[in-house]
């Protein structure tokens, strides 16, 4: 346990309670609104943003955040006023994030060592700055989540009947979009961009399997996601491997152990019922 002493690990860890309270409250309204291909859209379109900070010379985080909040209401955009499937829309983006951002690297002079960072994640690279700005918008999301978690909830789960209501649907979808895209950028970093949205979607698979409430799903999804990311960042510190890779391992051994569990429950159940 000598390795805790060490400032970087410290830095790792608070990084993924960080990161685990951004997936979880955001993990579950992106499921709940079924939005993970519009998220995955968002990820790989946010590329575009990292080639052009290496090309610009600028912090890639910055122009990958711009990249990724516009890519968010591109996608909304095409889809809603331009009679665009949404689908086609996030296959745009991702194309064009994608080209834009191979284009800019290998226009880029000289070679961008922390691209691989941003590709397969490094969460043991992450300082104190980065834990200062993460925490921030982490602490700004959970404080949205409380104020606004039941009018999400309709909104997540019904959103004609949230318009009824005369609910702020469309603030709050583009707050959270905010979020999301956010989020996604500050993340890829530490998970890598290859891999993350296992990271957000996994943990909500796995709460799934025994709650159907919106708020036990988001809370029993965060305690998941530390373990997880807990558990993979020991294994790739001494592995030596990209924690992002050990954390989805992690999740998915997780998953399946929890999806046999639930799965003889439910047949135990149903032997009872039987012989009632």
């Amino acid at each position: 346990m000598e390795i805790l002493s060490y400032l970087f690990f410290q830095n790792a860890i608070l990084g993924t309670i960080l990161v685990s309270f951004c997936c979880g409250i955001l993990g579950t309204y992106i499921v709940s609104r079924r939005l993970v291909f519009i998220s995955g859209g968002i990820t790989h379109a946010s590329f575009g943003g990292l080639g052009l900070g290496f090309f610009a010379g600028i912090n890639p985080v910055i122009t990958a955040i711009g990249f990724a909040v516009l890519s968010a209401f591109g996608v909304q955009w095409l889809s809603k006023k331009q009679a665009v499937r949404e689908d086609s829309a996030i296959a745009v983006f991702w194309a064009l994030g994608m080209a834009i951002g191979i284009i800019s690297i290998f226009l880029t002079p000289g070679f961008t060592p922390s691209l691989t960072e941003f590709l397969f994640g490094n969460i043991l690279t992450i300082t104190y700055d980065d834990l200062a700005w993460f925490g921030g918008f982490t602490l700004l999301l959970i404080v949205f989540t409380i104020l606004f978690l039941r009018k999400i909830i309709v909104i997540a789960f019904d959103r004609e009947f949230a318009k009824v209501q005369n609910l702020p649907v469309a603030f709050i979808e583009n707050i959270m979009m905010v979020f999301i895209a956010v989020s996604i950028v500050l993340t890829i970093r530490l998970i890598g961009l290859v891999l993350l949205m296992s990271v957000i979607t996994l943990p909500q698979m796995i709460s799934g399997v025994f709650y159907n409430d919106y708020k036990r799903i988001m809370v029993l999804s965060i305690i998941v996601c530390l373990i997880a990311c807990i558990t993979g960042l020991f294994a790739s510190f001494y592995m030596n491997v990209p924690a992002g890779a050990c954390i989805v391992f992690v999740l998915v051994i997780i998953y399946s152990i929890c999806k046999l569990i639930g799965d003889l429950i439910n047949r135990l159940i149903q032997i009872g019922r039987a012989h009632v």
